[in-house]
């Protein structure tokens, strides 16, 4: 087990190189005489002639590291089993990139990002049938159901050639599972680049605790956190900051972000930096005034300690199952201890009373996306029962909610809602937490909100 050094990671985006180590990886897993495609994705339209901010499909991203929307990429495979890569990018225009930018063009495709061949997109129809055409397997992603409707017209269009000797594949296989197999095993680089989201990330909760005072709103706070994220590289968060004071920590989802910070109040942040496409997400809870109640650091404890008995419990051949059996009881036990719940604590494990408050996973995988891809082996009790390996990067985050509206408990506990989430890699010795440098412990978060 081991800890990330404080001192700030050198990598901030991925060499090229490991993108055609990625498609390697992915082409020895294709069969001979095969094509698998995958698409870019395209930019959506915020209002009128103005687009959100892009967001490259993860896949493709994986797969190429090209970051420009509307490509395609494609990989075949002979029945001899030489592999090639071919990418469909959009064409180089001089009107284009005076008034939207540059674009990479299908000369840099090749020369920069290791492509065999780059075509622009508008000859994918024309040369897409030649590619399916005598080929004995597609490989596409089947949860894309609109390039899925594309695949089947080009199909179509070779199908249509049969008289004249065209071969139409005859087997379709989806690349959803084996690509999230991939992903959910990081290279040593891919760790290297989320230690340094994950750095990033701390930083900007190291600055909202410092910045928090009893009458900011929650979005002033929100924009601490997003200020630091683009001042050390991440210019996007990895999904929308959940900046939640008071009996708001208690929605999970919570995004408005637009309420008043009270004194003797908890503010919950969910925050986590985006870094040339992979995600930190982090979350830390502690009072509006710098100082914890009680009860605030009652609860706050409990939850702490369980997310330490979960990370130090890691390592390969655990489960999240295991790790939800362990976290469960210890979280009933706390709760019982401080009386919110009461009977017989067999009984309350064995009906998993503790989901009244703990009332969301304890963690889920990470990487390119937030919630990321990868099989967890769920049986039909819904437990997760996908053994850990090195490589593996998840987060771990008990929480305890106890909303206002509980009448249930006694009212000091009510409107007390406290997550606290950390993002760890499994390593063969045991683990590495990626969350270093982000304050958690009580004494180190008021001393840090104290001396500000």
């Amino acid at each position: 087990m081991s800890t990330s050094p404080l001192s700030k990671p050198a990598l901030s985006q991925l060499p090229l190189t490991d993108f055609a180590k990625h498609r390697a990886a992915l082409m020895a897993k294709m069969p001979h005489n095969s094509i698998a495609l995958f698409p870019a994705a395209s930019e959506l339209t915020r209002s009128n002639d103005t687009e959100y901010a892009f967001c490259q499909n993860k896949n493709f991203l994986y797969l190429s590291g090209f970051n420009e929307p509307d490509g395609l990429l494609v990989l075949l495979k002979d029945e001899q089993g030489k592999a090639e890569s071919i990418l469909f990018s959009l064409a180089k225009d001089p009107l284009h990139e005076i008034w939207q930018g540059r674009r990479i063009g299908q000369v840099k495709a090749v020369q920069d990002y290791g492509i065999d061949e780059s075509f622009v997109v508008a000859e994918i129809d024309n040369l897409l049938p030649d590619y399916l055409d005598g080929k004995s397997q597609v490989l596409f992603g089947f949860s894309d159901h609109n390039f899925a409707a594309q695949v089947f017209t080009w199909l179509k269009q070779v199908k249509s050639s049969i008289r004249q000797g065209a071969k139409t594949p005859q087997h379709l296989t989806d690349t959803d599972p084996i690509i999230a197999e991939l992903r959910l095993i990081k290279t040593d680089n891919e760790l290297a680049l989320m230690r340094q989201a994950n750095h990033i990330s701390g930083l900007a909760h190291q600055r909202a605790m410092q910045k928090c005072q009893v009458g900011k709103f929650e979005y002033q706070l929100e924009a601490e956190i997003l200020h630091e994220f683009a001042r050390h590289g991440a210019r996007h968060p990895a999904y929308a900051c959940i900046v939640a004071g008071g009996d708001n920590a208690n929605i999970l989802h919570y995004t408005d972000n637009n309420a008043v910070l009270k004194n003797n109040e908890l503010l919950l942040i969910d925050a986590g930096a985006e870094l040339a496409g992979y995600a930190a997400d982090i979350t830390r809870t502690f009072p509006v005034n710098g100082k914890f109640t009680t009860e605030q650091k009652a609860i706050y404890q409990l939850v702490l300690d369980a997310k330490n008995l979960a990370i130090n419990a890691i390592k390969p051949g655990m489960s999240f199952a295991k790790l939800n059996e362990l976290t469960n009881a210890f979280l009933t036990q706390g709760l019982v201890d401080l009386g919110i719940l009461t009977g017989e604590l067999t009984e309350l494990i064995r009906d998993k009373k503790v989901k009244e408050y703990f009332i969301h996973g304890l963690g889920h995988w990470l990487g390119l996306d937030v919630h990321d891809v990868g099989d967890y082996h769920i049986n039909s009790d819904r437990e997760q029962l996908r053994l850990f390996e090195p490589g593996m990067v998840m987060t771990i985050e008990p929480g305890i909610y106890i909303p206002l509206s509980d009448l249930a408990v006694a009212e000091k506990w009510r409107g007390i809602g406290v997550r606290i989430e950390d993002n760890i890699a499994v390593t063969a010795q045991g683990f590495e937490n990626l969350t270093a440098n982000s304050p958690q412990t009580i004494e180190d978060i008021e001393d840090l909100m104290i001396k500000t």
